[in-house]
């Protein structure tokens, strides 16, 4: 007999006391999170680090959702809430390998769990809001609101694109500007919005038809004619920003893909960029779209690798919308409007939610280092003969 597995020849089951860590507490609104690589296992359940990859997810896939922590002290100057987090057990190669219906059934479990607690809205994070049919599944079969958070996502995105260019010495007026799985509902939109401002706009996914659709939508709105590739690497090799959203479950950017000072906003989870440009490319800049600062004394009680007050965007729209007290379905689905994005945007800044600087890889990124990176970058630029966008 395998010695992983119990007296009776079954996989083993987690102890609930191990599965739950806070008192249950009566809430407004809750955000179903999961790990997004086997490495998140382990740092909640440090005994399975010896067990075999195959045999963590085949005992995970078991598991209901977990109530992970409270979240409190979510004030703004109009309306103050409360929530907690929930786990789906599940990483993101799993959530992309399973039948669609087996993850979903999950985050359904999760959210009537959270709505017992008295939530009256969810907010899905990472894989969990593009599984299946982005939410509205989980909506149909859930009598609370839901909402996938992408609408402040591309928000914050598009923000803290433009501030980052900025500071890298990048003329938007003149840049190329790509997006990488323009075809999407995120990319879709981010397009769309980016069209108003710049004049150079590239739109990159994996199938032409979308996108020419899109292009012709984007020359109607504001006149702008804009280019269409499925060829990821030749697009991004010639962009100076590029807005990465795809749903894809392995990288499409590695390190010889960049030009010098490139900025790269990663909004893909899991990252659209490779690990390896953070560890060979000190001459490109990538945050990560969506990181923002939350009003009042929050305390998540979890640490989900954000400084303290800092979450993601998605999991800020839950927020917002529970503080206007909105509890209906907001973000969902393949289609995303421009004028849900403005309407989340105002609504953000009325509750006092803001960018809150830039993240890399899990690390905060200063204005010294982005400095670093623009001195970097212009030297190579100067060796190759090349000038700045």
């Amino acid at each position: 007999m395998s010695p992983y597995l119990n007296a009776k020849g079954r996989l083993p089951v987690l102890n609930r006391k191990v599965m739950t860590r806070r008192e249950k507490r009566p809430i407004d609104f809750s955000f179903i999170i999961h790990p997004l690589d086997i490495e998140d296992i382990f740092r909640k359940f440090k005994f399975m680090r010896s067990w075999p990859d195959n045999l963590v997810k085949a005992v995970m896939r078991r598991v209901p959702p977990i109530f992970t922590s409270n979240i409190t002290g979510v004030r703004s100057p109009h309306s103050s809430v409360e929530g907690c987090f929930y786990g789906v057990p599940l990483t993101s190669q799993q959530m992309l390998e399973l039948p669609p219906e087996v993850t979903i059934r999950k985050v359904i479990a999760a959210g009537r769990k959270a709505a017992k607690l008295g939530a009256k809205i969810i907010g899905l994070g990472a894989m969990t809001a593009v599984v299946g049919d982005a939410g509205i599944t989980v909506a149909r079969n859930l009598d609370i609101a839901v909402t996938t958070g992408n609408s402040y996502t591309v928000a914050t995105a598009l923000q803290g694109t433009e501030k980052a260019a900025e500071m890298m010495g990048i003329d938007l007026d003149k840049a190329e500007i790509a997006v990488l799985g323009a075809s999407g509902s995120i990319g879709s939109a981010c397009a769309r919005i980016l069209a108003r401002r710049v004049n150079y706009l590239t739109l990159i996914a994996r199938n032409l038809p979308p996108l020419e659709k899109l292009a012709d939508r984007i020359k109607q709105d504001c006149g702008l004619a804009v280019k269409v590739t499925s060829n990821v690497k030749d697009a991004v090799r010639r962009a100076d920003v590029i807005v990465a959203v795809s749903s894809a479950a392995d990288a499409l950017i590695e390190p010889e893909d960049l030009k010098p000072g490139a900025v790269v906003c990663d909004v893909a989870r899991p990252r659209d960029v490779s690990v390896k440009v953070a560890q060979q490319r000190d001459d490109v800049l990538i945050i990560e779209g969506g990181a923002v600062e939350v009003p009042g004394n929050v305390d998540f009680n979890f640490n989900f690798g954000f400084p303290p007050k800092l979450a993601y965007a998605c999991m800020a729209e839950t927020m917002i919308l529970a503080l206007e007290k909105r509890y209906e379905n907001f973000s969902l689905g393949r289609e995303m409007t421009v004028e849900q994005i403005d309407e989340i945007s105002a609504l953000a800044a009325k509750h006092g939610f803001k960018l809150a600087g830039f993240r890399s890889f899990e690390r905060a990124v200063t204005k010294d280092v982005i400095a670093g990176i623009r001195e970097r970058a212009r030297q190579k630029r100067a060796a190759l003969g090349m000038g700045m966008a």
